[in-house]
């Protein structure tokens, strides 16, 4: 039985997804996962609105300095990414693109895994992430109400801190500021 070659997934693939699909390449494989659940768009949202304003504005107290973004489309090498939260700092990227494409790595990137992308999130993203050099990456598992935190060192990623349920964290990049992670949970 002769093998059977695998096509490369095109930007064109990508883009030719139902708009309920939230699409990317990895390692030239398309992977196209439905949009997140409920639960899922929560933390994430109110990830982004803690923050939002003391890191891009500089509210609050904050340093800003940052911008924080919900979903970027970033493309790195051959892979085409989406997060479901990325920062920048200014220094790093001073204006946003023009179009969709956002083509400068990320200082800090977080991913809200679930079932259906623990896998991709936890292997093949992170592995990416790690090659383009991210710094920082949080992976927030909202059923096991949990937050790990990850610093890339020497190539390699290293969990930092780990939290759960209701704690109120400070953690790298963010720490100065305080997160009651009993937000994320919708409490």
């Amino acid at each position: 039985m002769a093998d059977v070659a695998r096509k490369t997934a095109t930007y064109d693939d990508l883009c030719s997804l139902p708009d309920n699909m939230v699409g990317e390449i990895l390692d030239g494989e398309l992977i196209a996962t439905p949009r997140p659940a409920g639960g899922h768009v929560l933390v994430a949202s109110v990830l982004g609105m803690n923050l939002g304003p003391p890191f891009q504005f500089g509210q609050g107290g904050g340093p800003g300095g940052w911008w924080i973004l919900d979903e970027p489309e970033i493309h790195l090498g051959e892979h085409v990414l989406v997060p479901d939260l990325a920062g920048w700092r200014k220094e790093t990227m001073p204006s946003l693109p023009k179009d969709q494409k956002f083509l400068i790595p990320p200082n800090w990137l977080c991913e809200v895994i679930s079932p259906s992308t623990v896998r991709t999130d936890r292997i093949k993203k992170m592995r990416i992430y790690a090659e383009f050099g991210v710094p920082f990456l949080w992976l927030i598992d909202p059923d096991g109400r949990t937050l790990e935190v990850f610093s890339l060192e020497s190539g390699r990623w290293t969990r930092v801190s780990a939290h759960a349920e209701d704690e109120k964290v400070r953690a790298v990049p963010f720490h100065d500021i305080e997160i009651e992670l009993r937000n994320l949970w919708g409490e």
